[in-house]
């Protein structure tokens, strides 16, 4: 600690010389909230079932052994993650993680006490519980769900949305904070269809019944999250970029944009200020598609990077929320949580020592050459210095560190699952 100590006051003393507070930007990243998502520890099969599997254009690959196979074993999974990650995090559910106990629960049946084992674990943690409605790897979720043309099938999906959000509005009562609920449906088809109006106005209706019933928005926040195409509806999906962006514009919901569900060379980031002109709050999922959507562990890349930079000039870390979402099953999960948070809070960090009032002043005084170099130049930077400070003073290994640490938490309790 002592020669990180050394090594962070000569950074800082370096960005200091570009005006930027070092100590200020670590201040602020302190309290911004990441979600971490329960589904990376199971490979996202939940304990509906003993006997759960993947549908709906929903794959996990990989057979790393020491998955979670119980809430028990992956909330202490989670919480060996919070120990090695600095800041504040959150933890984010979807509804088939419940505990069900003897007795089958149906996904319109489910209530607050089937989640009281997570509520009561995050309460003990000090962390904030988020939620999603799942409406996928269910014998109702072929191909359609709120877009079905049967009534039954709809007013199955509606009833377990209203659920989830009554759920959510228990949670954020009980912790005081707004649970953000999630709403994602596997609505589409793989070839062409011919009535894509009919599909999205049933969508629309259903999503509508999801949410008529006013809940307090300080215990409760909706979030619509869009996707280009999945496995099995590759040629149609209701819930399209377009479609989520005006019924979040149209019914006050929060908007979610996940870095994976666009084309591999859309970026994200630069939608950030034109939906902040319209919709109050976003959610943002950092995941990392190769191709496309392929929820790979997200790494510290130029497109996380951008995504925080725009956040941070946009003034908006108020109004944005952040969640990971990506499952690998080929390496430890543990581990998969702790470089996707890490990862995340890094490009959070990197935005934050951006001289940004220097790079506005030159952008408005039209000198686009001291912009540029600027941006290159920060890229020199001895940020690493910066992040491990970070790092002791949030008292969680810095560097690779941690790694030793869920290696030996692999071996003293990964190893015993079968």
């Amino acid at each position: 600690m002592t020669d990180n100590l050394k090594t962070y006051e000569l950074a800082k003393e370096r960005y200091a010389e570009y005006g930027v507070d070092t100590d200020a930007a670590i201040n602020r990243l302190r309290d911004i909230e990441i979600s971490l998502h329960c589904w990376q520890g199971d490979d996202v099969l939940g304990f509906e079932s003993p006997d759960a599997t993947l549908s709906g254009g929903i794959m996990a690959t990989g057979n790393y052994p020491g998955k979670a196979r119980n809430a028990e074993e992956l909330r202490a999974d989670m919480t060996k993650a919070f120990s090695l990650l600095p800041g504040k995090q959150r933890a984010n559910l979807h509804a088939i993680y419940l505990e069900p106990g003897d007795v089958m629960v149906g996904r319109d049946a489910i209530e607050a006490k089937h989640f009281e084992g997570w509520i009561q674990w995050a309460g003990e943690q000090n962390v904030k519980l988020d939620f999603n409605t799942s409406m996928f790897s269910h014998p109702l979720a072929d191909g359609y769900t709120l877009a079905s043309y049967d009534k039954g099938i709809r007013e199955f999906w509606i009833e377990h949305g209203r659920r989830c959000r009554r759920i959510g509005a228990e949670m954020g009562a009980r912790q005081k904070s707004p649970c953000i609920i999630n709403h994602w449906m596997i609505d589409g088809c793989k070839e062409p269809p011919v009535d894509r109006m009919r599909r999205r106005e049933l969508f629309a209706e259903g999503m509508d019944g999801i949410i008529a019933e006013k809940l307090p928005p300080e215990q409760l926040r909706d979030s619509i999250e869009s996707k280009l195409f999945g496995i099995g509806m590759e040629s149609f999906t209701a819930g399209s970029a377009e479609f989520c962006f005006g019924y979040a514009m149209s019914r006050g919901a929060m908007l979610t944009y996940d870095m994976g569900h666009f084309h591999p060379t859309e970026s994200i980031a630069d939608k950030v200020s034109s939906s902040l002109l319209f919709i109050d709050k976003l959610l943002l999922h950092t995941s990392r598609g190769v191709r496309w959507d392929s929820d790979h562990v997200v790494v510290r890349s130029d497109d996380v990077d951008l995504l925080m930079q725009e956040v941070v000039r946009a003034k908006a870390l108020d109004r944005v929320y952040i969640a990971l979402d990506f499952f690998d099953a080929s390496i430890n999960r543990i581990a998969a949580w702790v470089i996707g948070t890490r990862a995340t809070q890094k490009s959070l960090l990197f935005a934050l020592l951006e001289p940004t009032d220097k790079m506005l002043a030159a952008e408005v005084a039209g000198d686009a050459t001291l912009r540029l170099a600027l941006t290159d130049e920060l890229k020199s930077l001895p940020f690493g210095a910066v992040w491990n400070h970070y790092c002791d003073t949030e008292n969680v290994p810095a560097g690779m560190d941690w790694l030793s640490e869920v290696r030996r938490y692999e071996k003293e309790v990964l190893s015993g699952r079968k």
